[in-house]
């Protein structure tokens, strides 16, 4: 049988902890106890804001498609609805990125919708 050592089972938590705050405010990187609330409190929040950044995005995708939708005479909504009945699989990220640096591509696009909306009735 193994021998029991009186040793915690991670002797090198408390370096990782000071290495995981280093430049935290305070005893946050000082003390250890400070230092791991402060490390568990900014890694729940760098989940929670991982996806906070891709809802972010996801808004000013679609902000950018309404606007460009709008110069062109229709509804973020109509070109969005149209699109998916032409049978376009583009995702919003694509969309904003050819609404923003080309234009001209968004008006082939929505004429694209237009016929296959008329397709459909």
């Amino acid at each position: 049988m193994a021998r029991v050592k009186t040793r915690h089972k991670t002797p090198g938590t408390a370096e990782e902890v000071s290495q995981r705050t280093k430049g935290f405010f305070l005893t946050k990187s000082k003390l250890y106890q400070s230092a791991q609330e402060a490390a568990n409190r900014a890694d729940r929040y760098a989940k929670r804001d991982r996806r906070v950044k891709k809802r972010q995005y996801r808004r000013l995708w679609i902000q950018r498609i309404g606007a460009a939708a709008r110069l062109n005479g229709t509804t973020y909504g109509q070109l969005i609805h149209g699109l998916k009945a032409a049978g376009v699989e583009l995702d919003r990220k694509v969309l904003a990125d050819i609404a923003v640096k080309d234009a001209a591509g968004l008006r082939r696009w929505r004429r694209r919708r237009k016929t296959a909306a008329a397709k459909k009735k």
